[in-house]
């Protein structure tokens, strides 16, 4: 890859600019440590009620899961996620136990914690000299059914984690696409006071 061709308006540390998500994996094992590491950052993520409602459920190539994992993707992502080193299903509880309360209730920040604790494994993973990729692309009741995931638990993404590999491996239209991807400029996602977006 050449040299990373993002640049932040405002002084932020290189680790967030640093952070891409490829689709070319070389394919090499991740020792179970490494990636265990990558579930510590997440679970120090900030929630309401320190609720903690994300979930992940993994599977590291070259055992017996890989091959259930890959055939929950679709064809598209499954043709170039099939040589990471490990894919992670992100879910959710969407209720829990308030402070002092007895009984769940709804947890409509779920979500919202959940993408905080993502974003802490996908940082630490770049940190680690590791990548990841978030897939919307993927057969949510068949992973639901397969994975045995209770219906109280949304299911959110699934994400191929891995070494960049050369991006040849890949088809020709999606070459041009392996890079770090730019950002909109900030006047169009924040605004003081007033929605003015």
């Amino acid at each position: 890859m050449s040299a990373n061709p993002r640049v932040a308006d405002y002084a932020i540390h290189p680790q967030f600019t640093d952070r891409w998500s490829p689709r070319a994996f070389t394919g090499e094992a991740i020792e179970q440590e490494t990636l265990l590491s990558f579930f510590e950052a997440a679970r120090w993520a900030p929630s309401a009620y320190n609720s903690q409602p994300w979930r992940f459920l993994y599977a590291r190539r070259d055992t017996p899961n890989w091959e259930r994992y890959l055939g929950m993707l679709n064809e598209f992502n499954r043709s170039w996620a099939q040589h990471a080193s490990a894919l992670v299903i992100v879910i959710s509880k969407t209720t829990f136990t308030a402070p002092g309360a007895t009984e769940e209730t709804p947890a409509l920040w779920s979500t919202f914690d959940t993408g905080s604790a993502w974003g802490h494994l996908a940082l630490q993973a770049s940190l680690s000299g590791w990548h990841t990729h978030g897939m919307a692309g993927f057969d949510q009741e068949l992973t639901r059914q397969e994975l045995n995931i209770p219906q109280e638990y949304a299911l959110h993404a699934m994400v191929a984690v891995g070494k960049v590999g050369d991006k040849a491996t890949l088809a020709e239209y999606l070459q041009a696409r392996e890079t770090p991807s730019p950002r909109r400029p900030l006047s169009e996602l924040v605004a003081e006071g007033d929605f003015t977006l």
